[in-house]
C-alpha cells in the first residue's frame, strides 16, 4: 500500500529572504515532498501555513498516514484548533516527523510536554551526524555516519522527554554535541524528530538526508491503520463488567454517562 505523507512547510522564509529562495525556489516544503516522491512506495503532496486551515482540514488529515513539519519565523501563527487536531490524528496512529526548528512548534511541544529548549548559532559550520542505532529502520543504508558541510549548530541541552530511541547524535565543528534523531510514540502514532534542516543551506538537496528522510516516512507509517477508539473513555456499566459485581456507594454519572473531560 502507498504511504501517503504530507509535507507541512511554514513557507515564510523562501519568500522573504532571496538566499532561502535561491536554494529553495519552490519551497523547502515542495523540494522535500519531490525527494519523497522518487519511492514509489510513497505519495507525498504538501501543505503551507497560509492556506485555509494551514492546509490540514480534518478530511485531509484523516487521509494522511504521516505528517512531516517544518516551521520556524511564525510558530504562534499555527491555530490551536489545527494543533489539537493533529495530536488527535497522531494518538490515532498518523506518523509525525518534525525537522530542525520545529522543535519549537505548537504541536512538538504539545506533544512532549516539554519546553523543547536548546542552544544554537548560525555559522555555517561542519555537522557529522553519527549513527547510534545502526540496526534500526530509518538509519537503513545510511553507514557509520554522514557529514554536512553547512549547518546551523544545535546543542545540548535539548529540553525534550528521554526518546524511545536515539538513532543519530551530531558534532559540530565548534564542539558542541546533540542527541539529532530521537523517537518517540504517543498513543498509537509513532514520532520521529530529525535536527539538521537550516533554511539557508541547501540541506534538504543532500541525498542521504533525503534518504532519511524516506526511511523515517516508512518507519512512522502504521499499516494497522486508524485507531480512533483510544481517544474513548467509556463509562463501563456495572452489568456489563467481565465479573459479576454489586454497586456499592455513592457515584456522579448516570449510567452510562460521560465523564468530565
Amino acid at each position: 500500500m502507498t504511504i501517503r505523507a504530507v509535507v507541512w512547510g511554514e513557507n515564510i522564509h523562501e519568500r522573504t529572504n532571496e538566499v532561502v529562495a535561491s536554494i529553495y525556489p519552490e519551497g523547502m516544503h515542495a523540494t522535500i515532498a519531490k525527494a519523497l516522491n522518487t519511492d514509489t512506495g510513497i505519495s507525498a503532496s504538501t501543505a503551507t501555513l497560509e492556506q485555509p486551515e494551514h492546509g490540514l482540514p480534518a478530511a485531509r488529515l484523516a487521509e494522511t498516514d504521516v505528517l512531516l513539519w517544518w516551521g520556524h519565523k511564525d510558530h504562534g501563527a499555527v491555530a490551536d484548533e489545527v494543533v489539537e487536531r493533529v495530536a488527535r490524528r497522531v494518538f490515532e496512529g498518523m506518523g509525525l516527523i518534525i525537522l530542525h526548528s520545529g522543535h519549537f512548534s505548537k504541536i512538538f511541544k504539545r506533544l512532549m510536554g516539554t519546553p523543547c529548549t536548546l542552544k544554537w548559532r548560525e555559522a555555517g559550520e561542519r555537522e557529522r551526524l553519527w549513527v547510534t542505532s545502526p540496526s534500526h529502520p530509518i538509519a537503513e543504508g545510511i553507514g557509520e555516519y554522514f557529514e554536512l558541510e553547512n549547518e546551523e549548530m544545535y546543542g545540548e541541552q535539548f529540553a525534550v522527554p528521554e526518546p524511545l530511541e536515539t538513532v543519530f547524535i551530531s558534532w559540530f565543528q565548534g564542539g558542541e554535541v546533540f542527541r539529532s534523531g530521537l523517537t518517540y510514540r504517543r498513543g498509537a502514532g509513532s514520532i520521529f524528530y530529525f535536527r539538521p534542516g537550516h533554511e539557508t543551506y541547501p540541506t534538504y538537496h543532500d541525498a542521504t538526508v533525503q534518504k532519511v528522510l524516506r526511511n523515517a516516512v516508512k518507519w512512522a507509517h502504521n499499516p494497522q491503520g486508524a485507531k480512533p477508539a483510544i481517544l474513548d473513555a467509556p463509562n463501563v456499566p456495572v452489568d456489563k463488567a467481565l465479573e459479576p459485581i454489586v454497586e456499592r456507594g455513592g457515584k456522579l454519572h448516570a449510567t452510562g454517562e460521560a465523564g468530565f473531560r
